[in-house]
């Protein structure tokens, strides 16, 4: 990893979580474009570590690589200290915070990983945010968030408190804290409440990672509550181009809220929260139907009830998105899964 003192004096921006799926992403679109990037990530051994290696080699050697414009740092937001000096010494004008611990099972299994990664070391962000001047805080959310909400498709206007898992309690505490700092110190903040992100790149714990590995091996598959599972899976380039365009538009105070009848998604505070899914919901059989056809190979499936902290379905609504930015997911699941499928071949064998 080189070292973050050789990078440009341009103010960066920060993006936590480099080496991730999404993070590794959002700094290569960034790149592509002229920006200066400070990566940070752990690189815990969650998953693979060497999958976020390849992640970053990618961004270090590909066209738009310059030892001037990128680095990436390891640290963990857990660290208060480091994450001060980070942000003392670079002073980012806009930070894109995607470091996360992941994962709706192994919160069940690991609270403590969760509380550590996701509140603790968000307060750290938000801190180093509120003493060093940055212009807009984008932070990643989840629709895990909708928990046991039933009235589809998920709108940011609903309320959301009635979490199934830890993981999606620490998302919705992360929207409150971000909100708690627009109030009170007047950093803009946007919140991206992400729908089953995949694509090429993606993370092993996810279920097209898990489901290409074993019907190239031949293995069953395991597809829970009996398949009746339905899930707004979200292509990463729009994830991605997502993020960028609220990036590009930092939060502003709502200037129609009505303190009687608030709107969970905004606030005379400048905060701001967005979905951002495909808005086509699919059925999770349909989808192992896809992946069967781009990998040339069928599915033997293992039939699993629901597994606890798991919703049936999620579906998003994305009016708020579009109105706010002009752009709304249109990757379609059979090009999103080809893609992937093509990368997984290339890059796994």
């Amino acid at each position: 990893m080189v070292r973050v003192d050789g990078l440009s004096s341009v103010r960066p921006i920060l993006v936590t979580g480099a080496a991730g799926f999404i993070g590794a992403a959002v700094a290569q679109q960034l790149l592509e474009r002229g920006e200066t990037v400070l990566g940070i990530d752990n690189f815990n051994s969650y998953y693979d570590p060497a999958l976020k290696r390849a992640r970053l080699t990618q961004l270090e050697q590909g066209p738009s690589a310059s030892s001037e414009r990128f680095r990436c740092e390891r640290i963990d937001v857990e660290d208060g200290e480091a994450i001060a000096q980070l942000f003392a010494s670079h002073r980012p004008r806009a930070v894109v915070h995607l470091a996360a611990q992941a994962g709706v099972r192994y919160s069940i299994e690991n609270p403590a990983a969760y509380i550590q990664s996701n509140l603790v070391g968000f307060g750290h962000i938000l801190e180093g945010c509120r003493h060093h001047g940055v212009e807009h805080l984008v932070y990643a959310s989840s629709s895990s968030v909708y928990g046991g909400n039933r009235a589809m498709p998920f709108s940011e206007q609903q309320a959301v408190n009635h979490p199934v898992s830890l993981y999606a309690a620490t998302k919705k505490a992360n929207e409150l804290m971000a909100h708690t700092y627009s109030h009170l110190y007047g950093l803009p903040a946007t919140g991206l409440r992400f729908f089953t992100v995949y694509g090429p790149w993606g993370r092993p714990d996810m279920a097209p990672m898990l489901f290409a590995r074993a019907i190239l091996a031949g293995e069953p598959i395991r597809v829970f509550n009996h398949g009746q599972m339905q899930r707004d899976f979200t292509y990463i380039d729009d994830i991605v181009q997502g993020v960028i365009r609220c990036l590009d538009k930092p939060a502003t105070p709502d200037p129609a809220f009505d303190a009687l009848q608030p709107n969970p998604a905004t606030a005379t505070a400048p905060h701001r929260l967005f979905n951002i899914g495909n808005a086509q919901p699919t059925q999770l059989l349909h989808f192992i139907e896809v992946l069967e056809s781009a990998l040339g190979h069928k599915a033997v499936m293992d039939l699993q009830p629901m597994q606890p902290g798991d919703v049936q379905a999620t579906a998003a609504d994305t009016t708020a998105l579009e109105a706010w930015v002009g752009f709304r997911p249109a990757t379609s699941i059979e090009q999103g899964v080809d893609a992937f499928a093509r990368w997984y071949r290339s890059f796994y064998g």
